[in-house]
């Protein structure tokens, strides 16, 4: 890899990284369900017209928006919103990649390695070590809200997956355009239109500055940058970079927020990352025997090119920090951190098997 190619993965890492904080302090501005909203908005239009047409079967695009856009991020936002510190959060939600193997053994009969289920018990032994730190220190109901969001990426990500979309900004610019109509109806069931027009009515530059970022930064350009890598590298060499993810999350969040990093915490991320790690560059295992797909659910051609899961890092948000489970398919996160899977996280994609960024 170049060393401008090499810079260029690092700084996608960073944005993914990073965007775990600029959530946190767009936590202060908008209530989590309608940011989740006006992040998606922001991330469709106006880049839908011009990314051309959707290049999948409007099945996937439906299905990944509702898994990753809706599910995916309304829980981490509202876990975020309810405690859950934005450097462990950029940390826990590396735990997709488990959650995308598990998955994609119950429906794609990929069966892992013994090498890659070893990662896998390691990374949850680290997920062990930082639920019993949160729950001494923080609430456990927000820490669980965001394992659920790590659930649901896992999930998009064997739906991106299934869907092989040959071009990785395009897909999640449409993916983005799924998440808002419902993400707002919740928002105004559960928070109330009167808070939404009320964080409307105050809003200044700090909270649209966390806006253009969640929606242009780690979107648009962390999704587009990272499919431009896949497309010129293999994803082995591209996906490891997704595990920089909570290396940046947990140090700009101790530098903007002050988030102190308990002993057990830095052993928790130890066990992750690198149980992550192993699981998601071990080789992969055999598929187990599953009928072919009809013809006809194929939108796009078999063949696909190195571009997108999302946030994840298992088979590579989302998110986004900010972003799926094959080696072609780039990691996710979102963001909301993906790393993905698209998205991203985070939106982050996840390294490996699936993706990092939101």
């Amino acid at each position: 890899m170049r060393p401008a190619h090499l810079a260029l993965a690092v700084l996608v890492a960073a944005v993914w990284g990073v965007n775990f904080t600029v959530i946190e302090i767009g936590l202060g501005h908008f209530p989590p369900l309608l940011f989740s909203a006006l992040r998606f908005l922001a991330a469709a239009l106006p880049a839908v017209f011009l990314v051309g047409r959707p290049k999948v079967a409007w099945k996937w695009i439906l299905a990944v928006g509702l898994v990753l856009g809706v599910a995916k991020f309304g829980l981490l936002f509202v876990g975020m919103d309810a405690g859950m510190p934005a450097g462990l959060s950029s940390l826990v939600l590396q735990i997709q990649s488990v959650f995308t193997a598990a998955i994609a053994f119950a429906v794609l009969g990929e069966r892992p390695t013994r090498i890659r289920l070893l990662g896998m018990a390691v990374a949850l032994a680290g997920i062990g070590v930082a639920a019993a730190d949160e729950g001494s220190s923080g609430p456990l109901g927000a820490f669980a809200l965001v394992i659920a969001a790590a659930v649901c990426w896992g999930a998009s990500n064997v739906l991106t997956r299934k869907a092989s979309p040959p071009d990785a900004l395009n897909f999640m610019v449409w993916v983005s355009t799924v998440p808002v109509l419902p993400l707002l109806g919740l928002s105004l069931l559960t928070e109330g239109p009167a808070r939404d027009l009320a964080a409307l009515r105050d809003l200044d530059w700090q909270g649209a500055g966390t806006l253009v970022y969640v929606a242009w930064v780690t979107t648009v350009f962390g999704f587009g940058a990272w499919g431009w890598l896949l497309h010129r590298h293999p994803a082995s060499t591209v996906a490891p970079f997704s595990l920089l993810v909570p290396v940046f999350g947990m140090t700009s969040a101790a530098v903007f927020l002050g988030e102190s990093v308990s002993g057990p915490r830095w052993c928790a991320a130890a066990l992750l990352v690198g149980g992550v790690a192993l699981s998601s560059l071990a080789p992969a295992g055999k598929a187990g025997r599953r009928p072919a797909p009809p013809a006809a659910d194929a939108a796009v051609p078999p063949t696909v090119s190195p571009a997108v899961s999302g946030p994840a890092v298992s088979a590579t948000v989302s998110p986004a920090g900010p972003p799926a489970v094959a080696a072609t398919v780039p990691p996710a996160v979102h963001p909301d951190g993906t790393v993905p899977a698209l998205v991203h996280p985070v939106d982050v994609p996840a390294a490996g098997r699936s993706g990092a960024g939101s």
